[in-house]
């Protein structure tokens, strides 16, 4: 086969015309490229993407758990404004309103005597009703007749009615 051009042809071809038979240089490194250009740009979107969290994890944010799940909302929903609320929360510092609290709590605690943790787990305040005695107090004081000034009394037990009434 001759290597000769047609003579419609330029006598001078570029350099990314191939001959045929021959590898296509241009074309693999293009293929290379934009293999490289595409992964390359998809780790900046993650790593972009995951900006917040990130900011909010570094620095031990509270509401670290609340950052994350408006980044994946913002990753899954195309919702942009999660995103920016996201990272405007992991810039923001919020007061530890809890350590207050519960160095409040462990103060008062140890002015009324109470052993640290405990709390009001065995003081009943006065008046307070104990709700799993007081159903039953309720049913036994309705079952007695001619406390109620003409009221139906209500029945000791629920009852079941038959399904063609329910409808």
């Amino acid at each position: 086969m001759s290597a000769s051009l047609h003579p419609a042809a330029s006598h001078h071809l570029p350099a990314f015309i191939t001959a045929p038979g021959e590898t296509d240089m241009l074309l693999v490194v293009t293929a290379f490229f934009l293999a490289a250009a595409v992964l390359g740009f998809g780790i900046f979107f993650l790593r972009l993407h995951t900006l917040p969290e990130r900011i909010a994890h570094r620095s031990h944010k509270l509401q670290f758990e609340i950052v994350a799940v408006l980044g994946l909302l913002a990753l899954f929903t195309h919702v942009h404004l999660f995103w920016v609320a996201g990272l405007l929360l992991a810039l923001i510092d919020f007061p530890d309103i809890g350590g207050w609290l519960s160095r409040i709590a462990g103060s008062v605690e140890k002015i009324a005597g109470v052993k640290s943790g405990e709390g009001a787990a065995d003081v009943v305040p006065s008046g307070a009703i104990d709700h799993q005695s007081s159903s039953q107090e309720l049913y036994r004081n309705n079952a007695e007749p001619g406390q109620h000034d003409g009221v139906a009394a209500m029945p000791a037990a629920p009852e079941l009615a038959p399904a063609s009434a329910r409808n």
